[in-house]
């Protein structure tokens, strides 16, 4: 009788071990099925509490999977271009806002980077999606507030890559296609009519610095913002341009050897008729600038700063249709 016993236990003990090795199984089999299900975000595991986990440049973050009340500081435009709006706009005193998105501060109130969260956390936020150029200190400020999302400098340097992301991010990844549609077509079309009108001529992209000693600053091929004209406009870059990564003075010695066939300029701040920006500009007029070619054949274009500043999708949409109009006649 106590050996039957001892047998039914050891074989209950048994069964007992043998179900947890089965459940811890179970259980790894799952982790390695959510765990390789990889997204524009990265890993992205969903929990149930309307909560997923993905993966950004600092590590992984939990965010609900529908959020409603989003700030994307510096990526506003790619929200607006997706249809959803934003809860707040980021300014800076110096730089101010984007203008060209057209999004008045009554509307969708002014954030200024420089100051106080409080306006921040007084919106309730259920997601703050940050660009690359926030730091780690930067971005842990921000996560105090409500969770948040880094996104990683690959992604930033690619406009459709940072698109599909903030759509990921923002629930919504069934309005990339369309969009991305639209634009890729504006660029196909823009491309033919760009290289028909002025074929190898040379461009150039130039900043007119206002704050501070004025200077004149030419973007580079691969400049964030304006390097798309060369990589997918197929515009002929001015062979400094080609040496140059992000953007670099040019010095009063090299003006004369600036033979850029058509020069893009814009303010760094303001317009062109600001009072502040006065001293600025009187440097277009002086003899050894008005000498150079682009000049004397009228092929200077003096464009507004704020989408030549940015690099989202409604930014270079804009960008495309300043070339058409100055550079096909």
């Amino acid at each position: 009788m106590a050996e039957t016993l001892k047998g039914r236990i050891r074989g209950t003990h048994w069964l007992v071990v043998l179900l947890v090795i089965m459940v811890s199984l179970a259980g790894c089999s799952d982790k390695q099925g959510k765990s390789s299900s990889e997204g524009v975000t990265g890993t992205n595991k969903q929990t149930d509490s309307g909560t997923r986990i993905v993966k950004d440049a600092f590590g992984e973050v939990k965010i609900p999977i529908k959020p409603k009340r989003v700030a994307g500081i510096y990526l506003e435009d790619y929200m607006l271009a997706l249809g959803v709006k934003p809860i707040v706009q980021w300014y800076h005193p110096s730089w101010g806002k984007q203008d060209y998105l057209g999004m008045p501060g009554a509307e969708v109130p002014l954030f200024d980077i420089t100051g106080s969260f409080e306006p921040l956390i007084e919106q309730n936020l259920d997601l703050i999606i940050l660009n690359a150029g926030i730091d780690q200190a930067g971005y842990e400020m921000y996560s105090k507030i409500a969770p948040t999302y880094r996104l990683t400098r690959d992604v930033t340097t690619n406009p459709a890559a940072t698109l599909r992301t903030v759509a990921d991010l923002l629930g919504v990844p069934e309005k990339v296609d369309s969009v991305l549609k639209d634009y890729d077509q504006k660029v196909a079309d823009a491309k033919l009519k760009l290289e028909a009108a002025i074929g190898k001529q040379t461009v150039a992209v130039v900043r007119l610095d206002v704050g501070g000693k004025p200077e004149l600053r030419l973007f580079g091929q691969n400049n964030a913002y304006t390097g798309m004209i060369y990589k997918d406009l197929g515009l002929e870059p001015f062979p400094w341009v080609k040496s140059i990564e992000a953007h670099e003075v040019i010095s009063q010695e090299k003006i004369p050897e600036f033979t850029a066939d058509h020069i893009i300029i814009f303010p760094s701040d303001g317009k062109w008729d600001s009072e502040s920006n006065k001293k600025a500009v009187a440097l277009l007029d002086d003899p050894i600038w008005r000498g150079i070619p682009a000049v004397k054949n009228g092929h200077v274009y003096k464009l507004e700063r704020s989408h030549w500043q940015s690099g989202g999708i409604t930014a270079n949409r804009m960008k495309i249709d300043d070339l058409l109009k100055f550079l096909v006649k």
